[in-house]
């Protein structure tokens, strides 16, 4: 895969509303440009979003106006290609006075496509639509040998990112009803609001989060509830203990 530095997803950033994020980014790969554009940051792309050549850097400098769950991503064309080889992450910008809760997970979500990574074949699946598996965090079913693990009675907050780089994704967990949904920016709804969520949707480049209180001991699964993605690795499970 093409990567920021050497994982898929790169690092999450984490902050606050105000806070100035300062990142260098180096291109080490020998064979080709790369650029980095952080949708949690408003500024001219001309200059801090260009694509570096093997061997260059930049200093890319932004101020996070606004609360969200942001993606970032590989600012060079063919954005499709370096996006679905992995160059993508997630910056989580908590909205004022956010609650403790008792686990927080970040979970990005993306297509996977196997073979060399810019071949006529990789490329041809892309182009196509025809992933070879979709996942969370860039490993289908990681989740499934490796459940999340809580305790009946406490309270976890879902932060979810779309990566695409073409689907979305329907984030459920079977078992439990949501009863916070944060999506782009707004609360659909809270806690002292008599409704209840059962997905959280996101085009491609999408974020929020969603929470839920976990009512009894089980293994609760989690799913793109698009069960083409589901199926084929986008699943997961939260393993609760009494």
């Amino acid at each position: 895969m093409w990567t920021f530095g050497g994982t898929a997803p790169g690092p999450t950033l984490r902050g606050r509303v105000g806070d100035v994020f300062e990142v260098t980014l180096v291109n080490d790969d020998a064979g080709m440009g790369h650029g980095i554009d952080f949708h949690a940051g408003s500024l001219a792309p001309d200059g801090p979003m260009r694509t570096l050549q093997p061997g260059e850097s930049l200093v890319y400098r932004f101020r996070a106006e606004r609360a969200g769950a942001w993606l970032y991503h590989c600012s060079t064309a063919p954005m499709l290609q370096h996006i679905g080889n992995g160059m993508y992450g997630a910056v989580v910008i908590a909205p004022p006075d956010l609650a403790e809760v008792d686990h927080e997970y970040v979970l990005v979500s993306s297509e996977l496509y196997l073979g060399t990574p810019g071949s006529t074949a990789q490329v041809g699946k892309m182009r196509d639509g025809t992933p070879d598996a979709w996942a969370f965090n860039g490993v289908a079913a990681q989740y499934a040998k490796q459940p999340l693990k809580v305790r009946a009675g406490e309270r976890a907050r879902f932060w979810v990112v779309s990566a695409g780089p073409s689907d979305g994704i329907a984030f459920h967990v079977v078992g439990t009803v949501f009863d916070t949904v944060y999506k782009e920016g707004a609360y659909l709804l809270e806690p002292d609001q008599p409704g209840g969520a059962q997905v959280l949707d996101l085009a491609p480049a999408q974020g929020g989060f969603v929470e839920t209180t976990f009512p009894e001991a089980g293994h609760y699964s989690f799913v793109d509830h698009d069960m083409r993605h589901a199926e084929s690795g986008a699943h997961g499970v939260v393993e609760v203990s009494g």
